[in-house]
């Protein structure tokens, strides 16, 4: 160990340097310790904020009409011998759907 003080770094603002210099050693191992902690949080709030960000970017499809969410999915219903798609959704506790087209166009 030397017996010179470290150097701070330079993209260090002064005040910081000048409060921790007038720090006791075991007040500066606890504001160590805070700093590490804190620097853990701000990186893992920013990676849940950027995970979360990718989640919001989902592309509304281009046939999905006004009035229906963008949360909706396709599910297909038989009636008569007839199998057609519908937009299917919730809004809290019902199951909305909306007419979408024949699953054999030809029909």
């Amino acid at each position: 160990m030397s017996y010179e003080p470290p150097n701070p770094p330079a993209n260090l603002p002064t005040e910081v340097v000048n409060t921790l210099n007038d720090f006791a050693p075991e007040r500066l191992r606890d504001a160590a310790n805070y700093a590490e902690e804190l620097a853990e949080h701000k990186e893992r709030e920013a990676r849940l904020e950027e995970e979360s960000g990718e989640d919001k970017v989902e592309e509304r499809p281009d046939d999905l009409p006004d009035d229906v969410p963008s949360k909706a999915t396709t599910t297909i219903k038989e009636i008569n011998d007839n199998r057609y798609y519908y937009w299917q959704w919730r809004e809290g506790e019902k199951i909305k759907s909306k007419y979408k087209g024949p699953v054999n166009p030809d029909e």
